[in-house]
């Protein structure tokens, strides 16, 4: 997910509820924009449209008494952008700048420490990982760099079959602890925080779905992500920029820095029947001569279900139906280890 700035290097995290990741720290932080597709256009000239994201305070969001069905509903719902916003989040925006600040020291390390970083057998997804991902042209992505961690669980379990059959989820985190050793608790900090207020928003998001369709409080999104293993933090690095890229249609959703913006994912489309939609979503990256040469970071967080969990998948819900068998379900596992071979190379 990314936030189109015309100045330097932060931009506000963002978190993903289950997914298949700004202005200059002297400056008032202006509001801060995700792009949304929202069909075809001709580059720099396509019309674009700017909303303001649905927003929950945090206060809000704490009080479970609170019927937040409508904001839900605006934000998440069927004719929704997919995305809603939590402002006013308790210490939020120290831990922001303390973990954004680590970004570009840890993708400036020489070679050979990032070399020790990299985790092949997860498909990059853990660790260090440049160049690795696929685009949707086809060609590797070599203009951000990313560094990938369970911020909840350095060890999500020791059984080494399960390692091996969904090393995305299951291998250990890899920290950069003599190079950088600041790196390991403020990526943990942020994603326990986000974690945390994401569990609060998710807990709104099953009132409002239980309200449409018979559900127990076990089947729910707040309990799924409770008992999961699953969860990753995801670092990225923009590396500075030397020639003009187009850009797509998209709307622009506007947001304040100090806000956290959740976006739906396919799996939280799948689990709610549809009654939460996901968004696609895409890069865009800062326009003109003056976005050349800049670096940018953020922060992303995937709130994923447990790799066992089972997924039954709407038929009226058109979701990469290519991987679903006949009975319609499969495992969160078995369907992210479908969904990573479409973008990376095959496990080496």
């Amino acid at each position: 997910m990314d936030f189109p700035l015309t100045r330097p290097p932060l931009r506000s995290p963002t978190a993903r509820l289950p997914s298949s990741p700004p202005a200059h720290l002297h400056r008032p932080p202006p509001p801060v924009r995700v792009s949304c597709r929202g069909g075809a256009g001709t580059g720099d000239d396509a019309a674009v449209r700017t909303v303001r994201t649905v927003t929950i305070s945090h206060s809000e969001l704490k009080d479970k008494g609170r019927d937040l069905s409508a904001k839900i509903e605006e934000g998440f719902g069927p004719n929704g952008l997919g995305i809603l916003s939590v402002s006013d989040i308790p210490g939020y925006i120290s831990l922001r700048r303390d973990l954004l600040h680590l970004s570009p020291r840890l993708a400036n390390l020489p070679e050979e420490l990032m070399k020790e970083l990299e985790d092949p057998e997860s498909r990059y997804n853990f660790g260090w990982s440049h160049g690795k991902e696929k685009l949707e042209s086809g060609k590797l992505d070599t203009l951000k760099g990313s560094f990938y961690a369970n911020p909840i669980f350095d060890v999500p379990t020791s059984d080494v079959s399960l390692m091996q059959r969904y090393p995305s989820y299951c291998r250990p985190n890899i920290w950069p602890n003599d190079a950088l050793p600041k790196l390991e608790q403020a990526f943990k900090m942020l994603g326990k925080l986000m974690l945390d207020v994401g569990l609060m928003l998710a807990y709104h998001c099953d009132r409002y779905v239980f309200k449409k369709m018979a559900k127990s409080d076990d089947e729910g999104l707040e309990s799924i992500l409770l008992r999961s293993r699953c969860h990753k933090g995801r670092l990225l690095y923009y590396f500075p920029r030397q020639q003009r890229l187009h850009s797509c249609l998209m709307h622009q959703v506007v947001f304040q820095e100090n806000e956290i913006a959740y976006q739906i994912g396919e799996t939280t489309e799948i689990l709610s029947s549809g009654l939460l939609c996901a968004t696609p979503h895409c890069v865009q990256a800062p326009k003109g001569e003056k976005a050349l040469g800049v670096e940018r970071s953020t922060f992303a967080l995937f709130m994923q279900p447990d790799w066992n969990e089972n997924l039954a998948f709407p038929k009226d819900i058109h979701l990469h139906h290519e991987f679903v068998p006949p009975n319609g379900t499969l495992t969160f596992g078995e369907y992210s280890e479908m969904l990573l071979n479409k973008y990376y190379h095959m496990r080496p």
